[in-house]
């Protein structure tokens, strides 16, 4: 992190020991909130859940973000190394499955230095969107068994609108080749080790949908692909009526057609219909995650 701060691809230089950066952090940790998530693919939730941290902050801002709260930098309760690894070992003694990190990369110098002192006893998972350096990644590799990231946009044009990035696909492919390498294990039905690469259909962008799958597809890569059918409006999308509805079932068939023609057999799917707001994060103060 240093005094210009250059783990993102934001690259936003800001002296995190004095102000925050672009994705809202400054130099400790911040955690939004903790628990036990029941509803991420069987594999990683299984049969108590999987111990989900979520950090506050985000590099990437998507306007439709179902965590707006966090990811604006908005709420949460700063952490030192005792702090964090406190909440791993909680989490490990409610029986989490794993240690979920969820969208954690602008810590990851923070993140180093907790597991130099304390390795969790369970699979630890890289929740992120994928707006990575893959030079972060390379170092928190060797402390990550599940790596979970999101392919969110194929277009420019389309990721421009919605985070003011043009470049996330040329980031966010990088990144997800380096992940996507990573070999399935699993203990019975419980994923220990591999990659689950999670893609969220958009209203009024099937094509996008479309071409991130056939280049996914080409890689022929040992990860999973999830396609996600969850879209529920929320966010500062007020000035985008595409993004003020759910998703069509035309829409859901059309992209789920389009990623079973290409013949991958390692795929997760949600059902049409899956857009439930039991599915967004409670990060109310007292309340639980779900």
């Amino acid at each position: 992190m240093g005094s210009e701060c250059k783990l993102c691809p934001v690259s936003c230089g800001a002296d995190r020991t004095t102000q925050a950066g672009a994705c809202g952090a400054a130099e400790r940790v911040r955690v939004a909130k903790y628990g036990l998530h029941p509803y991420e693919e069987p594999c990683i939730s299984y049969k108590n859940g999987s111990g989900t941290v979520f950090f506050s902050g985000c590099s990437l801002r998507c306007v439709f973000c179902q965590n707006h709260e966090i990811s604006r930098a908005a709420v949460g309760e700063e952490c030192d190394d005792e702090r964090l690894i406190g909440i791993f070992r909680e989490l490990e003694e409610r029986g989490a499955e794993n240690i979920n990190l969820v969208t954690a990369s602008h810590f990851a110098p923070q993140l180093l230095r907790v597991f130099a002192k304390y390795r969790p006893r369970i699979p630890v998972v890289y929740n992120t969107h994928s707006y990575e350096r893959v030079e972060v990644l390379q170092a928190l590799d060797k402390y990550i068994d599940v790596y979970l990231p999101d392919l969110k946009y194929f277009s420019p044009k389309v990721s421009l609108r919605y985070t003011g990035k043009a470049n996330y696909f040329e980031y966010a492919s990088r990144a997800v080749e380096f992940m996507a390498q990573r070999e399935a294990e699993f203990d019975g039905e419980k994923m220990v080790r591999g990659c689950i690469v999670r893609h969220l259909i958009l209203p009024l962008n099937v094509r996008d949908s479309e071409a991130l799958i056939d280049w996914f597809a080409q890689k022929n890569f040992p990860a999973y692909f999830s396609l996600m059918s969850q879209y529920t409006p929320c966010g500062e999308i007020g000035d985008l009526p595409e993004l003020q509805r759910r998703i069509t079932r035309r829409e859901y068939e059309k992209v789920l057609s389009h990623l079973l023609a290409t013949g991958m057999e390692r795929v997760f799917t949600q059902g049409y219909g899956s857009a439930d707001e039991k599915f967004i994060p409670d990060f109310s103060e007292g309340k639980e995650l779900f």
